[in-house]
């Protein structure tokens, strides 16, 4: 047994008496078998936390975890900045050569600065015309946000410089290449927003990262300065800001739990390099290459222009060809990108009674490889808050991985997104307050190939899904060719529509049945199966023992 504590010495034995400083230390003394304490306080790193094969069968835990004395432990990629309140009420600290996107004053996310674009300024080749001369005093790196570019995205592109033009208008430099990809990667022809193509960078919805665009409660880090305008009375001594892109990074280890541990304050820092964030759709985005165009089979020509390789958000905790991996009870916040990633091959691992939450980008990432993963009684909240395409939850590629007994909860888009894949089966979930911003998705997302059979296939059982916000989506959203799916007794309460029966590519071997709704969904075509489901009128939902039963059987469960 070790014992690790940010006020402990690595020079030591590792004994409780006289414990380890870092995890680091920890990590080369400890053999299979070993149990490594980790005593109460933040644990920061300052270099990623790499784990091997080598380090395979130890459990990393939080002294006396299960206990009503259980310490609490944080793993922390941030560092603590000390400032200075100047006479204009704006705290600043000189930060030279940080790179950071988020700021925390005592464990509360403070927002970039931003301002709306209400008034649309005039795309060039190189940048936009914008009427007047304010945004001439936008110093800093300004960044520019277009949320719904298409209606299930969001870009962010920076400016590379701001100057006067010609007659009194201000001429914006966006950052290259991004502003070329988004050019042509943002076109499309779709029906609802009328005739001819649209750009969509012809519509920035919001500009950040100025310090003339601070409110209360926001950041700016401009040339070297960290500018933050508080709230009236706020306390300044536990400013944090996230450094490291990586928490945790295990390959090929096995065996390895843990127990209890809060992992904190990691940044993602790609959307401001001269590539930006070009977001397609989930942890998606364009990283130059390849395009393509997706006709929708319409007779009004609609398409979409879409990445032929799309590139993947990473993760702030990875464990990629790692098997039986067990982490419980464990809580991931404040992070700057995916919360957590399962990456390539490896097997039966499993998250339990956690939580995420204050995520800038999506969840739990589960990826092609994987096999026999478990995400069970774990609470997903408040995730996409920089990245708002971002699902709480998304597998992509896996076979039979098992969602079960989760709520999620308050997400910018999808809730859960399971892309082509063998046999997943989502349980018995709580899913609400989704689609909060962005459109034309839903609750639950399935496409794609999902099996071989009925019994070798997606199902999707026994969840409840309400309050699915934005328009145009759908509380079960079987989408894009998806095929042998079974979606069976689910109740679906105030979405725009409970559930979507034709999408192109169509649908086949999909089965609806024994659901139970508050709006019909419409006749099947052929490629799906729907028999037994029940349009229940809004007013009668709480009163409903079928209803009452599935939603007693949902969620997350009581532990002991």
């Amino acid at each position: 047994m070790l014992f690790v504590d940010p006020a402990g010495d690595d020079s030591g034995p590792g004994t409780i008496e006289h414990p380890f400083a870092t995890l680091g230390r920890a990590r080369e003394t400890a053999v299979p078998g070993t149990v490594v304490n980790l005593r109460a306080g933040t644990h920061r790193l300052t270099e990623p936390l790499r784990l091997s094969a080598a380090d395979s069968g130890v459990v990393y835990q939080a002294y006396r975890h299960g206990t009503p004395e259980a310490e609490k432990v944080v793993i922390s990629g941030g560092r603590r900045i000390t400032g200075r309140l100047d006479d204009d009420g704006v705290w600043r600290a000189e930060v030279p050569g940080l790179a950071t996107r988020q700021l925390y004053v005592s464990g509360r996310r403070a927002e970039r600065a931003a301002v709306t674009l209400d008034v649309m300024p005039t795309r060039t080749e190189t940048g936009y015309l914008v009427d007047g001369t304010g945004a001439q005093r936008w110093s800093g790196q300004v960044e520019f946000v277009y949320s719904g570019v298409y209606p299930w995205s969001e870009a962010r592109i920076p400016a590379s410089k701001i100057t006067a033009g010609d007659g009194g208008a201000t001429v914006v430099t966006m950052a290259q290449p991004a502003f070329d990809w988004a050019t042509r990667l943002y076109r499309s022809v779709l029906s609802w927003e009328g005739p001819g193509e649209i750009y969509g960078v012809d519509s920035p919805t919001r500009a950040e990262n100025s310090p003339a665009f601070l409110t209360e409660g926001t950041f700016a880090l401009s040339d070297g300065v960290l500018h933050y305008l508080p709230f009236p009375g706020e306390d300044l001594d536990d400013v944090v800001v996230p450094v490291l892109e990586t928490l945790l990074h295990a390959r090929e280890a096995r065996d390895v739990v843990f127990r209890g541990i809060v992992f904190a304050e990691a940044t993602w820092l790609r959307p401001g390099t001269p590539e930006g964030f070009l977001h397609y759709h989930g942890n998606g985005y364009y990283d130059g290459g390849p395009l393509q165009t997706v006709e929708f089979g319409g007779d009004d020509g609609g398409h979409v222009i879409v990445p032929g390789d799309a590139v993947a958000m990473p993760g702030n905790v990875v464990f990629e060809n790692c098997s039986r991996v067990t982490l419980e009870s464990c809580r991931f916040t404040r992070l700057g990108t995916v919360a957590l990633e399962f990456r390539g091959d490896g097997t039966d691992n499993v998250l339990r009674d956690a939580e995420i939450d204050d995520v800038s980008g999506g969840g739990v990432v589960i990826g092609t490889g994987a096999r026999g993963h478990r995400i069970e009684n774990t609470h997903i909240h408040h995730i996409g808050r920089d990245y708002r395409g971002s699902p709480a939850v998304l597998l992509s590629g896996t076979r039979h991985t098992v969602l079960a007994h989760n709520q999620i909860n308050d997400v910018p888009h999808n809730g859960i997104v399971v892309n082509e894949g063998h046999a997943p089966q989502v349980l018995n979930n709580l899913v609400h307050d989704t689609m909060q911003v962005l459109a034309d998705g839903g609750g639950i997302y399935l496409s794609g190939n999902q099996g071989t059979s009925d019994t070798e296939g997606a199902l999707v059982q026994g969840n409840v899904v309400r309050d699915v916000i934005t328009p145009y989506n759908f509380g079960l959203y079987t989408d894009y060719g998806a095929t042998w799916v079974t979606v069976k007794g689910n109740v679906v309460h105030r979405a725009d529509k409970p559930a979507v029966f034709t999408v192109y590519p169509p649908m086949e071997n999909v089965t609806y049945t024994g659901n139970i709704w508050d709006a019909d969904p419409g006749e099947a075509p052929e490629g799906v199966t729907a028999s037994g489901n029940t349009v229940l009128p809004a007013e009668k939902f709480d009163d409903d023992p079928a209803v009452a039963d599935i939603v007693a059987h949902a969620g997350l469960k009581q532990t002991h």
